[in-house]
């Protein structure tokens, strides 16, 4: 990085922080600090709804998965529309009218206080691990940039985010996550032109995709049923359904933004900006991870692994790895080759193109071979599994992303840390102020206590995060990582809220009951490993509303 870098960067934080300060002023009640006075326009709030799904996590993590596994992930999003299309119509109006200032305190409203504490610490809980992973997707970045340690650069993410955060409250987040997500584009766009700059001069842009194509990276539907299998038609379908009505209909750190708008129909129009926009910008990301597979196609002395080698422990080890590294260079050198014979083919439309691309997808299939053997070495060497699809986007832009240009795409990548782990922890104070403190702890505190105990939870919630990022970022892919921990939760509380509305006669008891039976199958399910992990959203949703109906039926019976 250059100094030029460097002064994007700071500018960028200093207008932020500035910017923030200057609205969280006007918030120090609890409702403005909470929920804007309810005085956010559609546009502003959907685009800080776009803000916080868009994190540094899609931007680190799913270009990673696109390097490694092309299109595949964005059958993921495929429901977003239809369950954005169905909150519209229930849980928008539902809450709105309401009057609440959190999802939980709904279910207290309809079922019972014991309900709205339950349903609260385990949101605490899911939200607090998924906060962890967006501050580790940026550290992962900036320590390969800085040179840091990800310990050091995640504790400084998080002290420069809960700042920020317990400064401002909810208007400054969704304001600054407009102007973050402005950064965003830009910077997505101009990594984009830069890849499309950076091909060859005999390779255009659609030979180089008729490449990675042949790879299978275009491939974006898998029609096969396998419940196992992450990403399907039917997972992005119909598992993915349960997971994007809990989020954005259970989840506080959404349900939040669209309480802050100024109007029901305001609120349902910023859902409905991202039932239209989502899956474009995804795949877009994705695109960006495939062009960068791309590059490296073509590139002169691609890595065999994106991370530096932890140091290895003996010499035999290391002449291993060195030997890999002499065996990956030749083999890249070829597949180049063949590459370009077979885009010239297709170019041409000559017969051997078909031959051509034979040599190549073998080609390919040697480096896989020597990347998976470096894997394997480095996991036995270390003693961990070695993941390095999280370093992929970071690797690229700090080794061939020009100066100016570096400070802009990390800029993006920050942004989109900020505007994620800002919003995750304002909901986190929210709910430990309201649901937890003022409902258990002090019914009679005064808009000052709230707006402070607001403060210090979002203190609590940043130290919190930084701790447990320190583990997530040796999860592997981060993209995955949260949406895995998401499901683990998100599909007993979306039972919950189905059972308030599905079922007039279910009460408390049934709830609780469900919940907590519907989590433990989740979790027998998660540690056994028998399903991909976007099914448990369904699984934990139906077991919850069965047996909420059932134990609310014998209860009510036995009343009788």
């Amino acid at each position: 990085m250059t100094w030029l870098d460097w002064v994007i960067i700071a500018a960028y934080f200093v207008y932020l922080v500035v910017d923030g300060f200057r609205a969280g002023r006007r918030g120090q009640t609890s409702d403005g600090y909470f929920r804007a006075d309810r005085s956010l326009g559609w546009w502003t709030v959907g685009l800080s709804v776009m803000a916080t799904q868009l994190s540094a996590i899609t931007l680190v993590g799913a270009t990673g998965q696109g390097y490694a596994d092309g299109m595949r992930f964005v059958q993921f999003y495929f429901a977003l529309p239809i369950a954005m299309v169905m909150l519209c119509v229930t849980a928008v109006p539902g809450f709105y009218r309401a009057n609440v200032f959190t999802a939980y305190e709904f279910l207290e409203r309809r079922f019972d206080a014991r309900t709205r504490a339950v349903t609260s610490v385990f949101f605490l809980l899911s939200r607090g691990l998924a906060t962890s992973v967006v501050i580790a997707a940026p550290a992962v970045v900036l320590s390969a940039a800085l040179g840091w340690s990800e310990a050091l650069t995640i504790l400084v993410m998080g002290i420069v985010t809960t700042l920020y955060t317990v400064l401002g409250g909810v208007r400054a987040v969704a304001w600054n996550d407009v102007k973050q997500m402005a950064v965003i584009v830009v910077g997505l766009v101009a990594i984009l032109w830069l890849l499309i700059a950076k091909l060859p001069p005999v390779i255009s842009l659609w030979d180089g995709l008729q490449v990675a194509g042949a790879t299978g990276r275009l491939t974006a539907v898998d029609w096969r049923f396998d419940w196992q299998e992450k990403y399907t038609v039917w997972s992005g379908l119909f598992a993915s359904l349960f997971l994007f009505l809990s989020y954005f209909g259970c989840d506080q750190s959404q349900v939040q933004r669209y309480l802050a708008a100024s109007s029901i129909a305001a609120a349902q129009r910023s859902l409905l900006l991202n039932a239209v926009v989502k899956i474009p910008l995804q795949a877009l990301v994705l695109l960006i991870g495939v062009l960068i597979f791309v590059f490296y196609v073509f590139a002169p002395a691609p890595p065999l692994v994106f991370t530096a080698p932890a140091d290895l422990p003996d010499e035999s080890a290391r002449r291993a790895y060195a030997q890999l590294e002499a065996e990956y260079a030749a083999a890249t050198d070829d597949r180049r080759q063949a590459a370009l014979r077979y885009a010239e083919a297709w170019e041409r439309g000559d017969a051997s193109a078909q031959t051509a691309q034979t040599a190549f997808l073998a080609a390919q299939a040697r480096c896989e071979v020597i990347r998976r053997s470096a894997v394997t070495l480095l996991t036995q060497a270390t003693g961990r599994a070695y993941d390095d699809t999280n370093y992929v986007f970071p690797t690229f832009v700090l080794s061939h992303v020009p100066s100016g240009l570096v400070g802009l795409i990390l800029a993006a990548i920050l942004a989109a840390a900020m505007s994620t782990s800002a919003g995750e922890l304002n909901a986190l104070a929210t709910t430990t102020a309201l649901d937890i403190y003022q409902r258990w702890l002090n019914p009679a505190a005064s808009e000052t206590q709230l707006v402070r105990i607001g403060q210090l939870a979002t203190a609590f919630w940043g130290g919190w995060a930084c701790v447990g990022a320190l583990y997530a970022a040796r999860l592997g892919s981060l993209i995955e990582v949260v949406n895995r921990f998401g499901s683990w939760f998100y599909g007993a509380l979306l039972g919950v809220f189905v059972l308030a509305a599905a079922d007039p006669r279910a009460n408390g008891r049934g709830a609780v009951s469900g919940l907590l039976l519907g989590m433990g199958v989740v979790w027998a399910l998660a540690a056994a490993d028998i399903v991909a992990f976007l099914w448990l959203n369904a699984i934990g949703c139906l077991v919850t509303v069965v047996v909420g109906v059932v134990v609310s039926r014998l209860l009510f019976d036995a009343s009788r």
